[in-house]
């Protein structure tokens, strides 16, 4: 299901999207009240929505449908990058957050990943949420962000960046499963990420791992 109030791009990504033989539209709107009653008619299996709509946004489109109990995975698609936007939508209860400037490999990745149940932020959306902590993070100015964190605590960054679950990272460095899920913890506190890609851009950002290595779904 698609919420997309201009008409060249919702028809747009319609013909794209059902060029894929693992995708289905089963219906598509162009504002708020529509998407409701769309929504409710065609029991959709994933939400792709605006967040910029004529009546009202796609956040409360999200609050609304969250409300009323359903758990369908949404995906906002919005031009918004700033971090106010990305906290709102998914604290309102979406699934993922792409950028419209994302290309269409992006795009399916996401759908991929919050169908699947996993959160999604694209690479891009990232990057303007970690840039807001450069040379001033927790009143500190002038301190980057990855001097808050401990040796032991990169370490466990760097094998979360590349990929690896709790269980293959706490192998490799000798730790217990329960240990790295405390340091996996403190690292989100600490930097505010919320989920296993931004933790990733935030590793390639400072580093820690290549942009070749990192492993963001």
């Amino acid at each position: 299901m698609l919420v997309e109030d201009h008409v060249l791009l919702r028809e747009g990504l319609i013909a794209l999207l059902e060029l894929d033989p693992g995708v289905e539209i089963v219906g598509s709107a162009g504002c708020y009240q529509d998407a409701l009653a769309t929504i409710e008619a065609s029991d959709p299996a994933l939400i792709i929505t605006d967040i910029a709509l004529p009546d009202q946004s796609g956040i409360d489109l999200i609050t609304e449908l969250r409300a009323r109990g359903s758990q369908v995975p949404i995906l906002i698609l919005s031009q918004h990058k700033s971090a106010e936007y990305i906290r709102a939508a998914f604290r309102a209860g979406a699934s993922g957050y792409l950028l419209k400037d994302s290309n269409y490999a992006e795009l399916m990745q996401g759908m991929r990943a919050v169908s699947a149940g996993r959160k999604f932020l694209c690479g891009s959306a990232s990057t303007s949420i970690l840039s807001r902590y450069v040379g001033d993070i927790n009143g500190e100015p002038g301190r980057t962000p990855d001097a808050l964190i401990t040796e032991r605590e990169r370490e466990v960054l760097t094998r979360i960046a590349l990929g690896q679950s709790n269980k293959h990272a706490a192998r490799a460095l000798g730790l217990s499963v329960k240990t790295v899920e405390k340091h996996r913890s403190n690292l989100m506190r600490k930097l505010k990420l919320h989920n296993t890609a931004s933790l990733t851009m935030f590793a390639i950002r400072y580093g820690l791992v290549g942009k070749d290595q990192g492993s963001v779904n």
